[in-house]
């Protein structure tokens, strides 16, 4: 029986990038993760000439253990090595005495997915007491029909280090002759998720990375690390010795835009923790101590800052909001330190070890989830020794040392919130929009809180917020099905718009002298809209047209109304090569949504008295495989979050029916595109567009 070798094709590498590594982003994202898991304290990226894909070059340079010839050879031109797995296991054994960090990595197939960025990289690394390697492929040599073994690698060592000298040690990737054109979206996009990766603790295993373009007009309004942190509403920090609290400080810090709001800084000492058991023979709630003295856990500190992700507050002071919001994701929650050493894995997005999401969930609004908060408790190593970390690294055995710990983090929690409680009433108070509601749905949240304030009886309360649940998932499945089989009638509710509003157009025009000849155009535009939105009720077919056109059509329709309410137009899309623009669509259902988004813009100018009212209109290729109608303008911007306004029957709108942008958002899914509210500065735009209102129709690129 002859026995047989698998021979890899040299095109398995560059399959191998492309099936597991989606994007250039995520190719960049694995490399910087290497870098983590090298040990380094900082990686920095550095992009040029990206419009330019022949130019362009792509550097990326860590100060991590670096590489000599043996790990190049054994390791890193090995596929699928366990190289990091023996890592991780030998780190685990030492139970994190060293300073070495758990590597996130560990299937040894990442860096094939460089290819994505470039034909040509260069590598160069030392390790300390090494020599400088320097390693070179043309991944176009894998594209050639030949075996993997066949295809040869440049590596040498450097008789004179060229970017490691002296004691310097680390990595330097260069990528050359870009394989793709990145955009502005898809930059502003890895920056975000770069800054996600920023530690937002001083540690001595904390992790920095920098990102510097030679085009800094892209970044312009994205967030930073240290904006992040100032963001923070709430600070408290509280010292933990025995069974009391010995310091809880808590400061609230308003941004300078709440200008009807004061800082407050509270002070406390000496706080008896306490908890609610269950008396073993009353089977009645008692309070216990919470005592840390019994253990070797030694002075324990907290610290926390409280951020608010709602929408409408941070309009007051947060430009970017999807790099805050995806910062917090990645970094949210509460973090354990001994000695400024991280202990795994609390604070991960997965690990809810305090129960904080829990709580929430039974209480909205009076905790805190871990998205919206960043913490630090830490621990002198010597003196927490009753705390004992499993051998896996995944947090401490749960004794009673842990207990007691878990119990008086709890508390110390609590009490911060009872502080941050009196004033995001002070906000609610100021900030929030008074006319928001849904029906059903916010009655049901207010009756839940007065519930689990007023009941004491757990058995009712734990009945009656059962029955609310219930009431609220029939509601939502009630609402569901007679929003589909209203259909229908929600498209009648478009024809009836777009007719009424051609009526007030066609009055608006009969106001003008000499424009006999627009009034019979208007006439007809009537009667074929009347027409088309017939058949709107029935399906609309979709065809290829051009966006360009459409657009054109749209504002030709509405060209009274925005005369009539001196709208000036801004068509930048007309300098635009339309030619390029082509999608496929039902036209009429973009045309009316298009009017309505503009109709919509210029209500909320005139409602917010603005002078000299404008909007921006553009074309666009963003984001990645979209091409993209963008609306903008000068305006009081959105006063309900996006992803409540395109609910039906919610709006901020006085009489309003709350159904524009849930008709917008049912016709963009309807032409598999995307409905999409930017941040400032996402889109390329005039500065006195980048506060009003923004909002993208992205439709899918035709083949």
């Amino acid at each position: 029986m002859a026995k047989l070798n698998f021979k890899p094709k040299a095109r398995l590498l560059l399959q191998l990038g492309d099936q597991l590594i989606r994007s250039e982003s995520i190719a960049l994202l694995e490399i910087i993760k290497n870098a983590y898991d090298a040990n380094a304290s900082q990686a920095v990226v550095s992009m040029k000439n990206l419009e330019q894909p022949e130019e362009g070059e792509i550097t990326i340079r860590d100060d991590g253990d670096g590489m000599d010839a043996s790990i190049i050879t054994d390791v890193w031109m090995q596929p699928g090595s366990d190289y990091k797995q023996k890592q991780i296991e030998i780190i685990q054994e030492k139970f994190g005495k060293d300073k070495k960090r758990i590597p996130i990595g560990g299937k040894g197939i990442g860096r094939f997915g460089v290819h994505k960025l470039g034909h040509h990289i260069e590598l160069f690394s030392k390790r300390a007491g090494g020599k400088e390697v320097n390693l070179k492929i043309d991944w176009r040599a894998f594209e050639k029909d030949t075996y993997l073994a066949n295809v040869k690698i440049d590596l040498k060592e450097n008789a004179e280090p060229l970017h490691f000298k002296g004691n310097k040690t680390g990595t330097l990737i260069i990528i050359r002759g870009l394989k793709g054109t990145w955009t502005r979206g898809t930059v502003r996009e890895l920056y975000r998720a770069i800054n996600s990766l920023n530690s937002p603790f001083e540690t001595a295993d904390a992790f920095k990375t920098y990102f510097k373009l030679d085009n800094q007009d892209w970044l312009k309004g994205l967030i930073d690390f240290k904006a992040i942190k100032d963001h923070a509403l709430y600070y408290a920090e509280v010292v933990i010795e025995g069974s009391k609290i010995k310091n809880l400080t808590y400061e609230f810090r308003p941004w300078d835009t709440m200008t009807k709001l004061q800082k407050r800084y509270d002070h406390q000492s000496n706080i008896g923790m306490v908890r609610d058991v269950i008396d073993d023979i009353t089977k009645k709630k008692v309070q216990k101590p919470i005592d840390l003295s019994p253990f070797k856990i030694g002075s324990v500190t907290l610290k926390l800052l409280i951020f608010d992700r709602s929408s409408k507050i941070l309009s007051l002071g947060v430009v970017d909001k999807s790099g805050f919001k995806e910062y917090l994701d990645a970094n949210g929650g509460i973090r354990v330190f001994r000695n400024d050493i991280r202990v795994y894995d609390y604070g991960e997005p997965d690990n809810d070890w305090l129960n904080l999401d829990l709580m929430r969930v039974n209480q909205p609004g009076k905790t805190i989830s871990n998205n919206i908060i960043i913490g630090a408790v830490s621990l002198d190593r010597l003196k927490s020794e009753d705390l004992q970390e499993k051998t896996n690294r995944e947090g401490f055995i749960e004794n009673d040392a842990y207990r007691e710990f878990f119990h008086a983090i709890r508390f110390s929690i609590d009490k911060i919130l009872t502080q941050r409680n009196l004033d995001k009433e002070k906000i609610r108070k100021f900030y929030s929009p008074s006319s928001v509601s849904e029906p059903v749905i916010g009655h049901l949240r207010n009756l839940q809180e007065k519930i689990t304030e007023k009941i004491k009886d757990p058995d009712l309360k734990k009945e009656l917020l059962k029955s609310i649940a219930d009431i609220e998932k029939d509601y939502a499945t009630i609402n569901e099905i007679y929003t589909r089989s209203a259909s229908a009638g929600l498209s009648l509710s478009i024809v009836m718009h777009e007719i009424i509003h051609m009526i007030s157009e066609l009055s608006a025009a009969v106001e003008l002298k000499g424009v006999d000849s627009n009034i019979k155009q208007l006439v007809r535009t009537l009667q074929k809209t009347a027409s088309d939105f017939a058949g709107v009720i029935k399906q609309s077919s979709k065809a290829k047209v051009n966006l360009g056109a459409v657009v054109t059509q749209a504002l030709s329709n509405i060209q009274f109304r925005i005369r009539a309410h001196d709208v000036e137009i801004i068509r930048q899309y007309e300098k635009r090569d339309l030619s390029k623009t082509e999608i496929s669509c039902a036209q009429n259902l973009v045309i009316s949504t298009l009017i309505n988004l503009v109709d919509n813009s210029i209500w909320w100018q005139t409602y917010g008295e603005v002078r000299n009212k404008k909007i921006y209109v553009d074309i666009v290729a963003e984001p990645d495989k979209y091409i993209s109608v963008l609306i903008a303008d000068n305006g009081p911007g959105f006063s309900i979050p996006p992803e409540e306004a395109i609910k039906p029957f919610i709006s901020d709108k006085p009489g309003g029916m709350g159904l524009g942008l849930h008709l917008a958002s049912e016709v963009m899914n309807g032409q598999k595109g995307r409905l999409i509210f930017p941040d400032a500065y996402d889109f390329d735009m005039p500065e006195e567009f980048q506060k009003g209102a923004k909002i993208v129709l992205a439709f899918r690129r035709t083949l």
